[in-house]
């Protein structure tokens, strides 16, 4: 059987085992850690969260940073924190995870969408001012796989119209826009240590801001809507009463995941030194590749590496996008697709009344984009094993 053949036409696969598409790099420092607050009894919010708190905003060089449940619970209190409520609308792209927009209409306003950039898939600054409204209260940029977005068009846009800029951080803890560190750009930044994330607490996330009051308010929210410290009522300093000062939530972090998150956030820089080598062997290999469009990226940054996304252009192929990524999980190579075009998902078209043609560059994208594993526990041949596939897929479908 020749080997030139997909294996989902037939043919033998690249790896005889299935590479998948993530997997966190956990080591002892992590067990260790774990085990160590399992035995201190202490397993909620706690000391070690706050330790992470005082460690990440270091990091992230801002002034406060919250830890919390997910990014979804830190984009939510950013809008509940900025007071962006009913009638209010909040501008976006439809390049993202649901999360992103899911959160303004909890809030019960409106997300507005603006199409993405063709090189880079973050939100086309050129095109945001035409969205802007009387009813228009915050901008929610979203760093796409790790590039940020434009912030000095944003930031300017958000002091003309007396706007609140709230940054989707999820997939860039490492990223820097021009010598500033995503977290201390924006009014408020949210984080996602999920476990596919380059720093992982297996559920989790970050909110950081160099506002005092938002700080003060997103803590309080974020447990119950409870006063001050209110964690430390079961602590040696002696009980303390709360007082419930807003209608909260239960978006507080474990101190069993901040125990992951202290030791991951310690190897972080090294990790991204190892996916630097990975894209790097991925441009090489695909960079004279006419159906193959790598994802760019704009000058004077730091990009956190969270994806490797290519466009397959299609209409060089004679598969669609989904027809090669079966073809590649034929092969043991496990991919995945960051994003479907979230203004075409049916809660948003009935909703809102989106419709295809709305966002052309984001709905281009969608239909073709791909991602290829990208991660620190990846080995050299695991690489080479993807791009193998890739071109044997890819050459395979081509007219």
């Amino acid at each position: 059987m020749k080997t030139n053949i997909p294996a989902i036409e037939g043919g033998m696969p690249v790896r005889d085992t299935f590479l998948s598409f993530h997997q966190a790099l956990l080591g002892e420092e992590e067990e260790a850690s774990v085990i160590q607050t399992l035995r201190s009894g202490w397993l909620t919010t706690g000391p070690k969260t706050k330790q992470f708190e005082a460690e990440f905003a270091k990091y992230a060089k801002s002034e406060h940073a919250v830890a919390v449940n997910s990014c979804t619970a830190a984009l939510h209190l950013a809008l509940v924190a900025a007071g962006i409520g009913k009638g209010d609308e909040v501008i976006t792209t439809p390049m993202t995870f649901c999360a992103t927009a899911n959160v303004i209409v909890h809030v019960q306003a409106a997300p507005v969408f603006v199409d993405v950039d063709s090189v880079t898939l973050n939100i086309d600054v050129k095109r945001i001012e035409e969205k802007i409204t009387s009813k228009t209260r915050a901008i929610i940029p979203v760093h796409y796989a790790g590039c940020p977005c434009e912030m000095e068009t944003i930031l300017d846009l958000a002091k003309k119209y007396n706007l609140v800029v709230i940054e989707d951080a999820a997939h860039a803890t490492e990223t820097e826009y021009h010598g500033k560190k995503v977290g201390s750009i924006g009014d408020m930044a949210a984080f996602s240590f999920y476990a596919t994330k380059n720093l992982t607490t297996a559920e989790g996330g970050m909110l950081t801001t160099n506002s005092d009051e938002f700080a003060e308010k997103v803590r309080v929210l974020a447990l119950h809507g409870m006063s001050k410290d209110a964690w430390k009522r079961y602590s040696p300093e002696g009980y303390q009463h709360y007082e419930v000062l807003y209608p909260g939530y239960k978006y507080n972090m474990t101190d069993i995941q901040a125990s992951l998150g202290l030791c991951q956030l310690a190897k972080i820089e090294d990790f991204l030194k190892v996916r630097q080598r990975h894209v790097a062997s991925y441009d090489k290999a695909f960079k004279d590749m006419d159906s193959i469009v790598r994802i760019g990226r704009i000058p004077d940054i730091k990009h956190a590496e969270h994806l490797y996304a290519i466009i397959l252009k299609t209409e060089l192929l004679n598969a669609s996008r989904d027809r090669i990524l079966s073809a590649l999980q034929k092969e043991n190579i496990g991919v995945s697709v960051h994003f479907q075009s979230l203004h075409l998902h049916p809660y948003y078209r009935q909703q809102f009344g989106f419709s295809e043609g709305a966002f052309p560059v984001t709905e281009y994208a969608a239909d073709r984009i791909l991602s290829l594993p990208l991660y620190p526990g990846l080995a050299e041949q695991d690489v080479c094993d993807v791009i193998e596939a890739v071109k044997k897929v890819i050459g395979y479908y081509s007219r």
